[in-house]
C-alpha cells in the first residue's frame, strides 16, 4: 500500500511561526503538515510522500542539517529548504552543499517564499499540460524523465535527480548548443540574482556535470561572466 502524498513537510520548533506559516500555506491550497521536533519530522516523513520539506536547522532535539541529511539518504532527490535565523556564510554555503535547493533566513516574507514553492512544484505537477508533453527528453544517448526524475543511457545505468537538478538540465537541453546566461537560469529558478543562489546555482552545474558523464560526449560549458552552454556534437 502506497503512502499518503503531501505538498510540504514544515519542520519549525517556533510555535507562533509554525502556525501561522503553516495556515497561510494550507490557506494556499497546499496540504501541509507542521511539526515541530526532529523527531516528529522523522516521522511523518518515514509515514508520508512528500514533494517539499521546510526544515529549521536550529531544532531542539536535534540539527536540520543531520536531519535533511538522514532524509535525503532515505529518499534521493528529495527537496529540501533550509528555513533559519543563521546568517553566517558557511551555513549558508553548507545547506546549499547538502542538496537544499534554497535557503531562507528569518525573518522572510510569505509571500516571497510561495513564489519558490510554486515555482519547484510546478514542475512535478501532473496538471502543468508543458510538463506533460514533454515528460522525456533526449540528449546524446541519455534520456531525461521528468515524471521520476531520472536520467538513463538505456544500458541499465540509471540516475536519480533532485526536482532542482531535473529542471536545471531540462532547461538546458531545451537550448542545448545555445548560450544560456547565469542571469535567466537565476531569475528563472531563484527568483534573484543574489550571491547565494548563485553559489547554488554553481553546485547544480557541477553536480549536472558529474551526472552527464555517462555520455562523454556531452558536457556543460562555463562561458566566465556570461552562463553555460551544454554541448551536444551534432
Amino acid at each position: 500500500m502506497g503512502k499518503d502524498k503531501i505538498d510540504i513537510l514544515l519542520i519549525e520548533d517556533e510555535p507562533d511561526l509554525g502556525e501561522v506559516f503553516s495556515r497561510y500555506l494550507r490557506y494556499k491550497g497546499f496540504t501541509v503538515i507542521w511539526e515541530s521536533t526532529a523527531e516528529g519530522g522523522w516521522e511523518n516523513f518515514q509515514r508520508v510522500s512528500v514533494k517539499l520539506l521546510i526544515i529549521d536547522i536550529q531544532l531542539p532535539d536535534g540539527n536540520g542539517f543531520d536531519l535533511a541529511q538522514r532524509m535525503i539518504a532515505s529518499n534521493p532527490g528529495q527537496p529540501v529548504f533550509f528555513l533559519t535565523a543563521l546568517h553566517e556564510r558557511n551555513a549558508r554555503l553548507k545547506g546549499l552543499s547538502l542538496g537544499a535547493v534554497d535557503y531562507i533566513a528569518k525573518p522572510f516574507d510569505m509571500d516571497e517564499i510561495l513564489l519558490k514553492i510554486r515555482n519547484l512544484l510546478k514542475v512535478a505537477s501532473v496538471s502543468d499540460k508543458d510538463a506533460l508533453l514533454q515528460v522525456e527528453l533526449q540528449i546524446g544517448n541519455l534520456r531525461l524523465n521528468m515524471e521520476r526524475f531520472t536520467l538513463d543511457n538505456g544500458l541499465q545505468q540509471v540516475q536519480k535527480l533532485t526536482v532542482r537538478e531535473a529542471e536545471l538540465l531540462h532547461f538546458l537541453i531545451l537550448n542545448k548548443n545555445m548560450l544560456v546566461s547565469k542571469k535567466d537560469l537565476l531569475l528563472q529558478f531563484w527568483g534573484n540574482t543574489d550571491f547565494f543562489n548563485g553559489k547554488s546555482l554553481e553546485v547544480f552545474i557541477s553536480r549536472l556535470r558529474k551526472l552527464l558523464q555517462m555520455d562523454r560526449k556531452l558536457h556543460i560549458e562555463s562561458i566566465y561572466g556570461a552562463g553555460y552552454i551544454l554541448h551536444e556534437p551534432i
